[in-house]
């Protein structure tokens, strides 16, 4: 099942993606889903990101092992986690603005889930029951910033610097997906989530007993080998095996 967040009519909405119509649902997904006989073509809304405003973004630093290759670094003992703000958030069509001052902008391809109820302290054999979907995250680095400071949050947390979408796939198998990103129709990350360190279920239960969970939460699950600079004017994708395509254009503060 995919659940999408979109706006239609200056008025947003969550619904189920099916063929080309989005049925919308009675009240949010983490109240349970419940559908209307209202369907909307999918092509007449804009979607945003399948998060919650309010909520927290939790990121994962180093957790391929193809990434930590490409890098020449040792493999972590523990998930490396960062915070990017709400702030971030755009979703699939919306642009990245490539900031005045910043030297370099990377594309970094990942597999995002979003949480669907309160927890803390999650075991791992139960974590599946606190996710309500999966769905692809671009997070956008000042790459320069990032090696200039001695934490990575300027870096990261710029305004549209967190593409997520188009929507969540309730339904996945993460064990061994293919991600890849496309920059300009051309791919430049190739991997697969068997290369991940840490698994999903790993993640949610890890990152519990340090902060509750909230619905609508984000946590994404980093990046393979393969990122690389994007400048004004590019068109980056960022692809997952059962989920679909995000994409997103860069463009200079106007």
């Amino acid at each position: 099942m995919r659940i999408a967040r979109f706006n239609y009519k200056s008025k947003q909405d969550w619904g189920i993606v099916k063929d080309s119509q989005i049925i919308i649902l009675k009240d949010s997904p983490f109240a349970g889903v419940e559908l209307t006989s209202e369907k909307i073509p999918l092509d007449k809304v804009k979607l945003l990101a399948p998060g919650c405003a309010a909520g927290k973004i939790v990121l994962t630093g180093l957790n391929y092992r193809d990434h930590a290759k490409e890098l020449g670094m040792a493999l972590p003992q523990e998930p490396v986690i960062f915070l990017k703000p709400a702030t971030s958030l755009i979703g699939h069509g919306g642009n990245i603005i490539y900031p005045e001052g910043v030297s370099r902008l990377d594309y970094e391809a990942e597999l995002a889930l979003v949480i669907k109820k309160t927890g803390r302290n999650i075991p791992e054999d139960k974590a599946a029951e606190y996710i309500l979907g999966y769905t692809c995250l671009n997070d956008v680095t000042a790459r320069g910033l990032q090696k200039k400071d001695i934490q990575w949050t300027r870096a990261k947390s710029f305004d549209t610097f967190c593409p997520l979408g188009p929507w969540l796939e309730t339904e996945l198998d993460t064990s061994n997906l293919k991600i890849a990103s496309y920059l300009n129709g051309g791919k430049k990350q190739d991997s697969t989530t068997a290369n991940l360190i840490f698994s999903a279920n790993y993640l949610v239960s890890f990152i519990s007993k340090i902060m509750t969970l909230l619905p609508g939460d984000i946590i994404s699950t980093g990046t393979p080998c393969g990122v690389g600079p994007m400048a004004a004017g590019d068109k980056i994708e960022v692809e997952i095996e059962g989920i679909g395509l995000l994409t997103n254009q860069v463009a200079r503060a106007s």
